[in-house]
Order: structure tokens, then sequence, then C-alpha cells
């Protein structure tokens, strides 16, 4: 399951946008007395840079950053500053790798394919100088002997330059985290805000009043005088001459007889009508036919 998690990660670690703030090629050239130093002191320089990449808490150390399976179950937690030591002393490529592989998961950044070149080569020789010393101990040939041992000074060589070039890498990397080349840390802690109050003339965390121009600013032109002398012309008279007509309204409104004569026709309301007895009385009876003899 260990093995399985670590492939998944190299592979997220191909899809990483970032770059390192200087190479392999030019770490040197970026600091040049940490580069010595991290050549003739490389545990030291090691051991300094884990902590830093801790930010200092030696609470969060796993040894081996936890990329490795003993990681987790040699007792980091009793003594975190013993068995940082025993790491980079005991197992220094693996340190070095292992800040390597932190520094990257937490800014995102990708190796360089000159970077991966420089790595490879410096394996594939200590590979070449170990089958070669396996060779010449068998045979026990004078020649192969000389050759293996040159291979492996070579490979000797090769290895504490790069190691030495990617501690430099990490202090660089480190030191533009910590915001000392003069800008701005790209991690920090957000200030504390606070809420103001009704009282307060002016809420917590913003400027002074005398940091605040006055409105309008002296930049901008006062305004002229009110209304313009030339632009703005008042109109005459008003209203203007011949509103409203000289007769209003106009003869023959409304007309002289109104309303007009014989309307209504009728008396209005009308009149009611008698009303009749109530209940109303029977019919009157008819008559009495006479009956025929029988």
């Amino acid at each position: 399951m260990a093995s399985k998690q670590q492939m998944e990660k190299m592979m997220e670690r191909q899809n990483y946008r970032n770059l390192w703030h200087t190479d392999l090629m030019h770490a040197i050239s970026a600091d040049c007395p940490y580069c010595c130093f991290a050549t003739f002191c490389a545990p030291c320089a090691s051991y300094m840079l884990r902590k830093r990449a801790l930010y200092n808490d030696m609470s969060r150390y796993v040894c081996c950053g936890g990329y490795m399976p003993c990681s987790g179950h040699c007792g980091e937690s009793h003594c975190p500053a013993f068995c940082l030591g025993t790491e980079v002393c005991l197992c220094f490529s693996n340190s070095v790798a292992s800040t390597r592989f932190m520094l990257q998961d937490e800014f995102s950044i990708q190796t360089t394919k000159c970077d991966n070149c420089i790595i490879g080569f410096m394996f594939c020789l200590q590979q070449v100088a170990c089958i070669f010393s396996c060779i010449a101990m068998i045979l026990g040939i004078e020649e192969i002997q000389e050759a293996s041992q040159i291979l492996s000074c070579l490979s000797d060589l090769v290895y504490c330059s790069a190691c030495a070039c990617m501690q430099t890498q990490h202090k660089v990397e480190l030191d533009k985290r910590d915001g000392k080349f003069g800008s701005q840390p790209t991690m920090v802690v957000p200030p504390t805000q606070q809420m103001s109050r009704v009282d307060e003339p002016v809420p917590y965390g913003y400027p002074p009043s005398s940091h605040v121009q006055d409105y309008p600013a002296p930049s901008y032109p006062p305004p002229q005088a009110y209304p313009p002398s030339q632009a703005y012309r008042p109109p005459q008279a008003y209203p203007t001459p011949g509103y409203p007509p000289e007769a209003y309204p106009p003869q023959g409104y409304p007309p002289q007889a109104y309303p007009p004569h014989g309307y209504p026709t009728q008396v209005y309301p009308p009149q009611p009508s008698p009303p009749q007895t109530y209940p109303p009385q029977a019919n009157p009876p008819l008559p009495a036919q006479p009956q025929a003899d029988r």
C-alpha cells in the first residue's frame, strides 16, 4: 500500500507547474559560500535545511519526511532532534531527497529536465562503478581494479557535487519562502482582523485620518461661479409673449342657452304611479247560466 501511494505521489509531481528559484547548473553561482559549506559539511547542512523546512517546529518531524516504510516507527515524537541527527548521518542521501520532496509538495515545484539528467547521471555512474568493483573482485585483474577505483572516485565526486548543489538549491528556495530576497514571503499567516465598534471614529486596521486626503483633492479644479457668466444664458420673460390668449376662454363657449331648450322632455324624476290596494280584490263572480229543463 505504501509503495502504491508513493508511486501516485511521484505521478502527481510530474504535473507540478512551478520551478525552482535556481536550477542545479546555477546553484553554485546563486550561493557559492553555502555550496562550499554543503560540500565539506553535508550532514550539518541537511540537518539545518530539514529543520527550516519544518518551520523550526520539530514536533512535525517524521523520519525521512514520511516517504519511507520506516517513517513514523522510529520514536521520532520522543526525541526528534536525535532522530534527525541519526537520519542525516546514516541515511544522508535519503535525508536530502526527503527534504527535496517536502519542498516540491509544499510549493508544487517540478524538477526540470536538466536537473533530472544530472541526478540520473549520478545514479548511473554509481551503478557502473559498483558493477566494475564486483567484476574486479571476481576476476582479480589489476587493470579492471584500477578502472573500478577510478570510476568509484568519479562517482563519489559527482555524488558530493550533486548533493551540495541540491542542498544549495533547497536553501535558496527556503530563503525565497522566508522573504530574504527583499520581497514578501509567498506563504504568510494573515494578520488578525477585528470588528470596529460604534464608538470608534475609525475602524480597526484602517489608516489614520492624517493619511486620508480631503475631498475634493487639491488637484481638483474648483467649480466656477453659478450660473456661468458666458455659457449659461437665462431665458427671456416667462411665460413667453402671446401665451395664454388674450380672450380666454374663447368667445362662443359655452353656448348661451345651456342646457338646450326642451331637454329633458319629461319631468325628472317621474311621478310615481298610484299604488293599488293590497291584497288585490277578487275578480267578480261570473253570472249564472240558465239550466235547461230536464
